[in-house]
């Protein structure tokens, strides 16, 4: 959501109601953890007045543990935080499924995935980075496909998360590696080549 024209946002809403899309990507930057600052709270609160979609918060801030309760989510929709940005991961996963959202913990691209061992077991699903966070725009970095691969090799039963040049190409390849859940921005979905009903439809193609 973060790609989306915010003086037109009530129209890409209904346009993603009706194409039933599964969750509104959230997007939050602290300007200390990544380099940038996008939605916060008040974003976050109005979209759960105005849609049924599930949220998709990407927490890309600093201590997420201390700071989840600042937002407004529930039951279905899915929250993740980085795993470079807390000393205290069980305690965030915690407190996020205390509120019934799916947690999920995000890797940035340098980030191997042992980290993961010790933690898994209280993930609902694993989001990997396929660029380094913080703007949109940039181009996937190509040793993450196989990372995604390895994952899915390890975890075959995981819900599989990939956010960073989602284009209509590179979602083809990294659903061929296993991923399940497609974060598309400014290079598929916002892309400015269609509308949003023919670039998500082109999406589903390259996805199913």
């Amino acid at each position: 959501m973060m790609c989306a024209d915010f003086l037109e946002l009530g129209k890409s809403i209904n346009a993603f109601e009706k194409l039933k899309m599964e969750y509104l990507h959230i997007d939050i930057m602290d300007g200390s953890f990544v380099p940038n600052y996008t939605l916060g709270t008040d974003y976050v609160k109005k979209l759960k007045e105005v849609t049924n979609i599930p949220l998709d918060i990407h927490l890309m801030i600093e201590r997420p543990e201390d700071k989840v309760e600042w937002f407004d989510f529930g039951e279905g929709d899915l929250v993740s935080f980085h795993w470079e940005a807390t000393n205290h991961a069980w305690r965030t996963i915690s407190r996020i499924k205390s509120r019934g959202a799916m947690a999920m913990l995000a890797l940035n691209p340098a980030t191997p995935l042992c980290v993961l061992e010790d933690v898994m077991i209280g993930l609902d699903a694993v989001l990997i980075m396929t660029v380094n966070p913080g703007f949109a725009g940039q181009s996937l970095i190509p040793q993450t496909i196989d990372k995604v691969r390895r994952l899915r090799e390890s975890y075959p039963k995981l819900i599989i998360e990939v956010d960073g040049n989602v284009s209509f190409e590179n979602a083809r390849i990294l659903r061929d590696a296993g991923a399940d859940i497609f974060v598309a921005g400014s290079s598929s979905v916002f892309a400015k080549t269609g509308s949003l009903e023919e670039n998500t439809l082109k999406l589903r193609e390259c996805i199913e």
